[in-house]
């Protein structure tokens, strides 16, 4: 069976087509997504200690966390998904998404080794997030900060091994956008700025212990 990933010779022996349509897989994230964000918000709201700032966030933490371990979790560990046969939604994901970006049907090496790492390293600690924020924790500044910078890590491996590589992973400018670009993008611009905000949370904490030592010598 053809495949309609680019470049058009790679070796996909017994690849089988989509089953559902892109409306149905877009449309069943976006759901999925939207109540986990929505549970999040609402149980969230019952908290007089949470700005809507902290509530945003943890809306974030649980939505990547998930996206991190059930979406790439399973993607990382599935390597014939793009065999699957029955219409199983998460393998319907990745041979939708491998149209912008066939790295992904083809188990690239480096893919394979950062989804991994982010499904496993990433996804618990961004739920651990979660529960850091609703309950004040103190290490709740660190480790967003720590997850962030991995986040952007990943990321930006993940690019630069596409331009590295030739960039030419995409069926069309279609799926390149939509999916290569605009998709990834959140997971670029949303860390930046939890790293920054974090970064100063931690300097105004480290500076206000020194000030207090000084006071006390």
């Amino acid at each position: 069976m053809e495949h309609p990933y680019v470049p058009r010779d790679l070796l996909l022996p017994g690849y089988v087509p989509l089953s559902l349509s892109q409306s149905t897989i877009v449309t069943v994230y976006g759901l999925c997504s939207l109540l986990v964000v929505s549970l999040i918000w609402l149980f969230s709201g019952r908290s007089p200690n949470l700005s809507k700032l902290d509530r945003l966030l943890m809306c974030w933490w649980a939505f990547t966390g998930l996206t991190h371990m059930i979406l790439e979790g399973y993607f990382a560990f599935s390597p014939e998904f793009y065999k699957e046969k029955t219409g199983f939604y998460l393998a319907e994901v990745w041979k939708e998404y491998s149209k912008g970006d066939s790295r992904y049907a083809g188990r690239d090496s480096a893919i394979v080794t950062v989804e991994a790492i982010t499904s496993v390293l990433e996804g618990p600690p961004s739920l651990l997030a979660v529960y850091a924020i609703a309950t004040g924790k103190s290490y709740r500044y660190i480790l967003q900060f720590a997850i962030s910078l991995g986040q952007l890590y990943g990321t930006f491996v993940y690019f630069i091994t596409a331009y590295l590589e030739g960039d030419n992973f995409a069926a069309s400018p279609f799926y390149y956008y939509a999916y290569y670009i605009f998709a990834n993008s959140f997971w670029i611009w949303i860390p930046s700025l939890i790293a920054i905000r974090c970064w100063k949370k931690i300097s105004l904490a480290v500076l206000s212990q020194s000030q207090k030592k000084s006071k006390v010598r």
